[in-house]
């Protein structure tokens, strides 16, 4: 493992998803000792920050590029937090970069948490948020026909939700979707998910934590807008790009995931970073991890301006 990485992974919190109220507090303990460290920098040069809501008071944070002309892409955003923690401040230093790096108009949304808010709530607001985007984008000054969504962890299963849907209900159109180590599977039957049992970072103890609190009691008929990997059928979906990290309980869902998109005729790139822990790349300033952001940013960037192309 690159030494850059280790150090950062040994930084890590063992966070308690028993207890949501004490995970929100460690994790909000944790973002400042990385800023303090100068981990998590926050640069808004360029980008300008606005907040609003979307239908039904779901709270969204819009960053815009402030070079370039409209209209412009966007990409919607969904945060990780295994479902329980975060808010529009916890990944505001990536969404800064990725309109910075694209420049696309990126919309983070901040939906409810389980388990006050169990299934559906979080989809639901991810839902609104993102059909919102569609109803008001030429006055965002976007390009309805160069829409993209991506998340990361939980935020992952969030986007690949929104995106069955929206291939169900046919439309609203997304142009692509961004996995960053995505939640998909809540069976937990993968061989990572039996290795990774409390390894720093994410492993199993937490995943059952987390869909216990997001599922609830009800775990006989698990709907496919909740665990992706529950979709009988992946024709139709979006473009994607996966991204999976070795030593992370959530790794062999992503890869079967990425696996069956392929077979099922979606154009989709699947990349593995070895040696490397869930949150990588937000948390540490190593080559690797400035690779991998890169590469999500590249990936956004042809696929916008491909959708742009066909239109």
């Amino acid at each position: 493992m690159d030494h850059e990485i280790a150090r950062t992974m040994a930084l890590l919190p063992q966070l308690d998803f028993a207890q949501p109220a004490a995970a929100r507090a460690r994790m909000t303990s944790f973002i400042k000792i990385l800023a303090a460290a100068g981990l998590r920098p926050i640069d808004e040069a360029g980008v300008e920050v606005k907040d609003a809501e979307a239908a039904g008071g779901v709270p969204v944070r819009i960053y815009t590029p402030r070079d370039g002309g409209a209209p412009r892409p966007a990409i919607v955003y969904f945060h990780g937090g295994a479902f329980v923690l975060g808010d529009l401040e916890f990944e505001h230093p990536r969404c800064l970069e990725m309109a910075r790096h694209t420049g696309a108009v990126v919309i983070s949304a901040g939906y409810r948490l389980a388990p006050e808010h169990p299934f559906p709530a979080a989809f639901d607001d991810c839902w609104a948020a993102f059909t919102w985007l569609f109803e008001t984008a030429e006055l965002l000054g976007v390009d309805p026909s160069r829409i993209a969504v991506a998340g990361a962890s939980a935020g992952g299963a969030l986007a690949a939700a929104v995106s069955l849907r929206a291939r169900d209900c046919g439309g609203p159109r997304i142009c692509f979707q961004l996995l960053i180590y995505p939640v998909i599977d809540d069976r937990m039957i993968t061989r990572s998910m039996s290795e990774f049992r409390s390894i720093r970072g994410w492993n199993r103890v937490s995943s059952e934590h987390m869909w216990a609190h997001y599922l609830g009691s009800d775990r006989d008929r698990v709907p496919a807008y909740a665990a992706p990997a529950r979709a009988e059928d992946l024709r139709g979906l979006p473009p994607a790009y996966v991204m999976t990290a070795e030593l992370d309980a959530l790794r062999d869902e992503g890869i079967q995931y990425a696996h069956r998109l392929i077979e099922a005729g979606v154009p989709t790139e699947l990349h593995h970073y070895p040696g490397t822990f869930h949150g990588f790349d937000t948390m540490s300033r190593a080559e690797l991890s400035r690779r991998a952001c890169a590469e999500h940013y590249a990936a956004l960037r042809h696929a916008l301006k491909e959708s742009g192309d066909a239109t």
